[in-house]
């Protein structure tokens, strides 16, 4: 499909982020090459068990993968680099990051043995990196995690100004300020498309402060009398160093829980980020002591099964334990589709006589995305020809557009995954739909989402399973009642109803015609209609199915 582009042309493709928070993976073409931006995972759904991530499905570009001439990562969180690892043998493409994301993607590199193989050109901000006929200067933007950027893609066919993620916070924690002025003179010497984070276009007025919310987390957490669990994102370092600060004010020792946690600081730490850590304790050594003098900071702030917050609430984890009187703060946002999971978290931390503090609580988080006050300055500063909304679902997308056009932003594009989207020469415009979707991370494989092995779950989660085993002797004649095996099936008497199946399948099978039973196949499909047959006039379900014939020999 390549082959026919014009070759004058600049194109737009994102294969995730869009239509979705997460999972990002943006893909800029001109002149038959192409510039990858961001490569994420996103979390799994209910829909989805035994996965945890899902990531995109990079076959399209990977099958022209001669021509893309790099990934450049616009910042270290999991949805713009967590699959790098994953899919890097597809694509084998040089990746260039910030030192910081540099440091976290190495590290997740070195988990799969990929830390020799894939060249990670380290840039830094304000750089400019050459590729092809793409030139990209980077500049910083402040967002949840340090040394975010925000990219200028210079081509022959105009600019495009990639946000990434972003806000703008007039007190960060950690790292400068959001480079207005370098993107008011990107105004002014013109910008092509502003393609932007969406996540929080329906929220009025202005993100907040990380600075105003480390005064809060003082307030908020002070005269707490047991012990105190935090969770938050491992990469927001600016969130952490307020937890640390805040814990050396109340005389408490820290205890990191969570793998990702030491990662991120060991990461930061590289960079020269977080270097004084108060008062540090072993996660063996921190029960020994008094309650009000220790501050848990975990992972798991979604609710991830897996994640150290879940564990501790539903006492599986190895060496923390709360109790009545102790205090948890979920100093993060609600990803959009977790709020099952998390509230169901949250109520087993309460029917535990644990305190539970969220967002909706307390002031004790802000978002690193841009609410409308932020979105409508950073268009007064672009000024751009095309509003293309990126990192959000349908409605926050249709409704970013509609916002930027009502700034007089003449263009307003909303994307799909997969739309190959022209925006220079003339109007812009879907020139054509390309091949995308979802890859789980199944284990150590990746499956396709819909399809395999994840359909064979989500049917035996609703639907259940039932197996038949028929004993036969040579002429393929009964020996036994058949054996019914139900699982998850039926709510009432699983035996009675068990052997009510079994006496239809026998019927079946004896109405077979002569010669008929020496056919293995005959007994099967005689044994699975009945089976289907009964079940359906029972439950209205189908469940999954299985018959084993068994022939003895005469």
């Amino acid at each position: 499909m390549s082959e026919r582009l014009d070759q004058n042309s600049l194109y737009f493709l994102p294969l995730g982020g869009v239509n979705e928070i997460g999972m990002n993976l943006n893909l800029y073409g001109f002149g038959d090459r192409w510039l990858m931006v961001d490569l994420g995972t996103s979390f799994a759904d209910e829909g989805m068990p035994g996965v945890d991530l899902v990531l995109p499905d990079v076959t399209w570009i990977a099958g022209r993968r001669e021509r893309l001439l790099g990934v450049v990562l616009t910042h270290a969180h999991e949805d713009h680099l967590g699959a790098i690892s994953h899919v890097w043998e597809e694509l084998r493409c040089p990746v260039w990051a910030t030192g910081f994301a540099a440091s976290v993607l190495r590290k997740k590199l070195e988990e799969k043995g990929l830390a020799d193989e894939v060249p990670v050109h380290v840039y830094k901000p304000g750089e400019i990196i050459e590729l092809g006929p793409f030139k990209i200067r980077s500049m910083n933007i402040t967002h949840s995690t340090p040394e975010s950027q925000a990219l200028a893609i210079e081509t022959p066919a105009g600019v495009v100004l990639h946000t990434g993620d972003w806000k703008l916070d007039p007190r960060p924690v950690l790292g400068p300020q959001t480079e207005v002025e370098t993107l008011r003179g990107y105004g002014d010497r013109g910008v092509l498309a502003l393609v932007c984070d969406s996540t929080n276009v329906f929220n009025r007025g202005h993100s907040g402060s990380e600075g105003d919310v480390r005064d809060s987390l003082m307030q908020v957490l002070a005269n707490k009398p047991g012990r105190i669990a935090v969770t938050t994102f491992s990469s927001n370092l600016a969130r952490l160093e307020s937890l640390f600060s805040v814990a050396a004010h109340l005389g408490r020792h820290i205890c990191l829980i969570g793998r990702s946690l030491h990662r991120f600081i060991q990461a930061a730490r590289e960079n020269g980020y977080l270097e004084h850590i108060p008062n540090l304790v072993d996660e063996r050594e921190a029960g020994f002591l008094p309650r009000e003098k220790i501050m848990y900071v975990c992972t798991g702030c979604q609710g991830e099964p897996r994640g150290a917050m879940a564990r501790i609430a539903f006492n599986s984890h190895p060496h923390v334990v709360l109790s009545p009187g102790d205090t948890v703060a979920f100093s993060s946002k609600i990803i959009p589709g977790n709020e099952r999971t998390l509230f169901r978290l949250h109520n087993e931390l309460v029917r535990n006589g644990i305190e539970v503090i969220t967002e909706k609580d307390a002031f004790i988080h802000v978002s690193g995305h841009p609410s409308r006050d932020e979105l409508a300055e950073m268009y007064r500063l672009a000024r751009p020809q095309i509003a293309v909304p990126v990192h959000g679902e349908p409605r926050h997308l249709v409704e970013h557009a509609r916002f930027a056009q009502s700034l007089q932003v003449p263009h307003g594009i909303v994307p799909r995954n997969g739309d190959l989207i022209r925006l220079a020469p003339g109007a812009p415009d879907v020139v054509e739909q390309v091949p995308s979707g979802r890859l789980a991370i199944d284990g150590d494989e990746l499956v396709p989402v819909q399809g395999g092995a994840l359909q064979v779950r989500r049917k035996l989660a609703f639907n259940g399973a039932a197996s038949v085993s028929l004993v036969v002797d040579g002429e393929g004649r009964l020996q036994t009642r058949p054996h019914v095996k139900l699982s998850g099936v039926v709510n009432g008497d699983a035996e009675l109803i068990g052997a009510e199946i079994a006496a239809e399948i026998a019927a079946a099978v004896d109405r077979l015609k002569p010669g008929a039973h020496r056919d293995d196949g005959n007994l099967e499909q005689a044994a699975h209609r009945a089976l289907r047959s009964v079940l359906k006039g029972l439950t209205g379900r189908k469940p999954i199915t299985q018959v084993h014939v068994i022939r003895m020999p005469d």
